[in-house]
Parts: C-alpha cells; sequence; structure tokens
C-alpha cells in the first residue's frame, strides 16, 4: 500500500482549558458502553459539572443501553465536533459509571434537568412510558484533539 496517496489531517493535543470549554459547552455526546466482550454506543445528553460528567438515559422499559451500563466496569463518553473542511476536535473520558442516588437526584429536578441536558432525543417511544435517570462518569482519563495544520493530499 503507497501512503502517499492517503489523506489526512495533522491534530495535536487540546490545551487543558480547550478541553474544558468542550465539555462545558457540549449537550450530547457518545457514550460507549461494554458487555460480554460486546459493545454498543448510543448519543446521550451531557452535562459536565465539578469534573464528572453527568448523563440523561432515559428507560422505555426495554432499554438495552440500560443493561449495558449495568454489566459496564469502565464506560467512555466521545464528544466532538467536526467542521469541515478543516476544523475538528474530539474529547474523550473514560471512567465508572454509576446510577445517582435518590438523595443525589434531588439536585436534579424537572427544571435543572430541561436546562442542563437540553431537549431529550425520542425515537419511536411514548414520552409518557418513559423513565428518566441520571447517571455520572467519573473521569479517570480524560484526552483531547483538535486538527490543525495543513492537510496532506
Amino acid at each position: 500500500m503507497s501512503f502517499d496517496r492517503i489523506g489526512y489531517v495533522y491534530t495535536f493535543g487540546m490545551t487543558e482549558s480547550e478541553v474544558r470549554e468542550a465539555l462545558e459547552t457540549t449537550e450530547t455526546g457518545v457514550l460507549a458502553l461494554a458487555s460480554a466482550g460486546a459493545a454498543y454506543a448510543v448519543p446521550v445528553g451531557i452535562h459536565y459539572e465539578d469534573g464528572a460528567v453527568f448523563l440523561r438515559l432515559t428507560d422505555d422499559g426495554e432499554s438495552k443501553k440500560l443493561s449495558y451500563v449495568d454489566d459496564t466496569t469502565e464506560a467512555c463518553v466521545l464528544l466532538y465536533a467536526d467542521d469541515p473542511p478543516d476544523e475538528s476536535w474530539s474529547v474523550v473520558a473514560v471512567g465508572p459509571i454509576r446510577e445517582l442516588s435518590d438523595a443525589e437526584l434531588e439536585a436534579f429536578d424537572e427544571a435543572t434537568v430541561r436546562e442542563r441536558f437540553g431537549k431529550p432525543r425520542i425515537f419511536d417511544e411514548d414520552l409518557d412510558a418513559l423513565e428518566w435517570s441520571v447517571y455520572e462518569l467519573g473521569i479517570e482519563e480524560l484526552t483531547g484533539r483538535k486538527t490543525g495544520g495543513r492537510d496532506r493530499w
């Protein structure tokens, strides 16, 4: 294979302030989970606060993601933006995931959930039948990359 015909864009590490800004201003991320060697990734509403990523998850009684959450010891959340032709960034947060306790959920009343997580993305579920929960991903690893420099074709 000849690599001189493959296009690429240079990427660089993001500064700590750039990573924090991405975490604080992004409302949707991709939650990646695993169970028995199988992977599952799903878009979710996110909120960053006090060094943790909070995730709003829904359950219609048949939630595949919640069964994967129960089996996952270390989850991953990906935030990203791609602004072609040459501007993009990504932030990956890795750590344990857990559902908030009833006492912790008191800080997430209905108005606060709407404010922090934006509008929920509902597929074909009955809105009244959905149960909402908030999970926390405790960040143990955090990396950010952004594009920069010149493209090579």
